[in-house]
């Protein structure tokens, strides 16, 4: 069996956490320190090392101000049009 890591549609949600990091300008330390973690936390999850599960991309979209079901809908509109 295939790990989650690897599917599209999961990196697809991922992918849009780290670029919305990005266009916020926010730091991978600067969002770790806001999510009590270390810095390679969110390496690795941007990196497909680790995987995040639905709390975590919650926790990670408040800490970068944004609301999380917006986030979601976003990705999940933009998967059902591929």
């Amino acid at each position: 069996m295939t790990s989650t890591l690897h599917d599209p549609n999961y990196r697809a949600f991922v992918s849009h956490l780290s670029g919305l990091r990005v266009q916020l300008g926010v730091t991978q330390a600067e969002l770790a320190k806001r999510l009590g973690k270390p810095q390679s936390f969110v390496s690795k999850a941007e990196r497909f090392e680790r995987r995040i599960d639905p709390g975590e991309f919650r926790a990670i979209a408040l800490a970068l101000g944004a609301d999380p079901a917006v986030e979601f809908k976003d990705v999940s509109d933009r998967l059902s049009r591929s």
